[in-house]
């Protein structure tokens, strides 16, 4: 088995706030693997120390057997990444974007057009590939950013929570792109809050809170670590919910979770289900929906931390590191060095480019 990241004790401090606290990762070659923690919890500073975009103050880590450090110039050869936000440039179009981005990694004219011409295709922007990118859909902007990120067929891609922002359709379509990318090969570090994403995608997962990893395992793994599965309980009527809360709570001698007007707890014995049911009849509560399921990834982050994955936490880490959540680890979309082609017509490119921009500003 062979791995394209490993991180050992990673540290990382902005002043007085601790933004890692130690952590260690092994992501598996070709495979998804999740980070998951609310806003603050570090996990964008770990990408940023694996992007060679930020030092380690301890701890050390090597992308593809390259360590991030002594050989940031060869881990940027191997990685792409696409950050939080789309960093396409807003005024040119979808070709002449991943045309940029080619020739700022060196590739010849030639070749930069072929690539970006594979990529639209495959990202389903061939048709929108003439149009100015502020033309674009929210999601339409996120992919063509992804593919941006994959001009230089990148060997480890990281993806910093890449569907904020988006609805549940491009969500979907987004999910669905990450899953292509490890068929061919390609190792993906995801950073996410939303605990459904990590489960659709990653095939291993660490739970990072405040700055250190709590836990580590496959999505089926971390669920059977709270050792209880979830009652849910419904009222009919939304009247009945604090009688329904009362009887939930006590009967499986847990604080239940109100949402909406479904109540939630953990069961850890089955055999209590027929005694809710009872209690329930008994005080007259009819009973609109009953289930009783595993655990979600939610209630393990719950189970685990005492707090939920919300986004309402703050944004520490991104803070305390600063703007510069582009998607570039140098220059564009991947970190490819772009010392050039040696086809000796730097010029002539650069006034292409510059004549692109004009073009779409007018």
């Amino acid at each position: 088995m062979t791995y394209s990241i490993v991180a050992d004790g990673l540290v990382k401090r902005f002043g007085d706030t601790v933004a890692l606290a130690g952590v260690d990762l092994a992501v598996r070659t070709g495979s998804v693997f999740g980070l998951l923690g609310p806003n603050g919890a570090g996990k964008t500073t770990a990408v940023r120390i694996l992007a060679t975009l930020v030092r380690p103050d301890a701890g050390h880590a090597s992308v593809g057997g390259y360590d991030v450090v002594a050989s940031a110039h060869q881990v940027r050869q191997l990685i792409g990444l696409a950050g939080q936000y789309a960093s396409v440039d807003e005024t040119l179009t979808g070709t002449e974007n991943l045309l940029l981005i080619g020739r700022l990694v060196g590739q010849s004219r030639p070749a930069a057009k072929r690539r970006a011409r594979e990529l639209l295709a495959e990202f389903r922007l061939d048709d929108a590939a003439s149009r100015a990118v502020k033309t674009y859909s929210g999601g339409m902007r996120r992919r063509l950013d992804l593919a941006a990120s994959l001009v230089s067929r990148p060997r480890v891609l990281y993806l910093d929570e890449p569907t904020t922002g988006l609805d549940p359709l491009s969500r979907n379509e987004m999910w669905d792109i990450v899953r292509g990318l490890t068929a061919s090969g390609v190792s993906v570090l995801l950073t996410t809050q939303y605990l459904e994403e990590a489960d659709q995608l990653a095939g291993q997962i660490a739970v990072v809170d405040h700055g250190r990893v709590i836990a580590t395992g496959t999505p089926a793994e971390l669920k059977a670590r709270t050792g209880a599965r979830i009652l849910a309980v419904r009222p009919a009527q939304p009247a009945d919910l604090p009688a329904v809360v009362s009887i939930v709570g006590r009967l499986t001698q847990a604080t239940p979770t109100v949402r909406d007007t479904t109540v939630t707890a953990p069961l850890a014995d089955s055999a209590v289900l027929p005694a809710v049911v009872r209690h329930l009849d008994e005080a007259g509560v009819e009973v609109g929906e009953l289930s009783l399921r595993g655990s979600s990834l939610d209630e393990v982050f719950l189970s685990l931390t005492g707090h939920r994955a919300s986004a309402a936490d703050a944004a520490r880490d991104r803070a305390a590191a600063g703007d510069g959540d582009g998607n570039t680890a140098g220059d564009g979309n991947t970190a490819g060095d772009g010392d050039g082609d040696g086809d000796g017509d730097g010029d002539a490119d650069q006034q292409e480019l510059q004549d692109a921009r004009e073009r779409s500003k007018g």
